[in-house]
């Protein structure tokens, strides 16, 4: 049972970084911090390390590759792996619902497709060297140059290291539905994995069973012992359940995040940029003296029903309807 509280502290420690992070991430105090941690790397580690390093965090996160493509796949594999190999068949044991059982399946078919027309859409719309006939603007609204892509994607969100492919406005809509998938799908793997577990407690009696402990003292089975106990004998399908609860949460909080950019019609890269009042007022922040508090006005928001049809159903460029015409 050690190993399995250093684990949780570890991850909790690792959650509350990733927080941390994404909360202070345009303060002037972390790019301080930033600056120090680079000195003092560049002191305890050799050049030659150092340029690998670098190299490497520059060709998983400044180029396109398929790196992280792979790493989702196998993770989403072994996941499905584990659960057909074990869960599945113990279900069944159990008499559990088979469309139950199925769900699972279902929704990964559902998210692989939307994974798939996620990185193969190309999110650009607006053609190099196209101007509006109207404004004469070269760069529409909203666009944003992607220094990886080397191209200028039309309502710029990010470029997403997952799908290998920048998500502005022609792939937004497949990129929130397989985040939405995807998440369901984690957390539907975690809840008939627990129901599998509970079954199996409920219809062995374990929670009435006692267990002696190192001292010779007698004690009933308490929750503690209970996990470890279910860790020894089925340690796969608790870690798999750990992994994919841990999972559900964090895109559980993604996808409420991306939610919320969508119904105000906003972007992750305007969100970022944006300078919002509550980190100005926050007394952990350090801004310049010279630094005058502003607020992040939304000017794109027209509505819930308006921006979520600028979302699924974009409106195509002039020079593409002209050509129909």
């Amino acid at each position: 049972m050690d190993f399995l509280v250093l684990f949780l502290f570890y991850l909790a420690s690792v959650l509350m970084g990733l927080v941390l992070i994404c909360v202070c991430s345009k303060t002037h105090s972390l790019k301080g911090l930033a600056r120090g941690g680079a000195q003092i790397f560049s002191c305890i580690i050799p050049e030659c390390l150092q340029r690998a390093v670098h190299g490497l965090l520059h060709y998983l996160f400044h180029t396109r590759n398929h790196t992280f493509i792979v790493l989702h796949l196998v993770l989403q594999g072994m996941v499905y792996t584990e659960y057909t190999w074990e869960v599945f068949g113990y279900c069944q044991e159990l008499e559990l619902s088979l469309h139950y059982l199925l769900l699972p399946y279902l929704l990964l078919g559902v998210n692989l497709f939307f994974f798939t027309l996620t990185c193969g859409t190309n999110p650009v719309m607006f053609p190099k060297n196209v101007r509006c006939s109207t404004c004469d603007l070269r760069k529409p609204a909203r666009s944003k140059h992607c220094s990886v892509c080397n191209w200028c994607v039309h309502r710029f969100d990010h470029h997403c290291v997952w799908v290998n492919n920048c998500i502005g406005a022609w792939n937004i809509r497949y990129f929130l539905i397989y985040v939405l998938t995807l998440t369901a799908s984690a957390a539907t793997v975690a809840i008939v994995s627990t129901t599998f577990l509970v079954h199996l407690v409920v219809m062995s009696d374990l929670y009435q069973e006692t267990y002696i402990d190192d001292l010779g003292h007698l004690h009933v089975m308490d929750t503690v012992f209970l996990i470890q106990y279910l860790f020894l004998t089925f340690p796969r399908i608790v870690f798999m359940l750990g992994f994919v609860v841990v999972l559900s949460f964090l895109l559980g909080g993604y996808l409420l995040f991306v939610l919320y950019l969508a119904a105000t019609n906003q972007t992750t890269n305007e969100w970022y940029r944006g300078d919002w009042a509550w980190c100005q007022r926050c007394p952990l922040v350090a801004w310049p003296p010279s630094a005058e508090p502003q607020v992040h006005r939304n000017i794109h928001s027209h509505g819930l029903r308006s921006n979520l049809q600028e979302i699924f159903l974009p409106a195509f460029p002039c020079h593409e309807r002209k050509k129909q015409e």
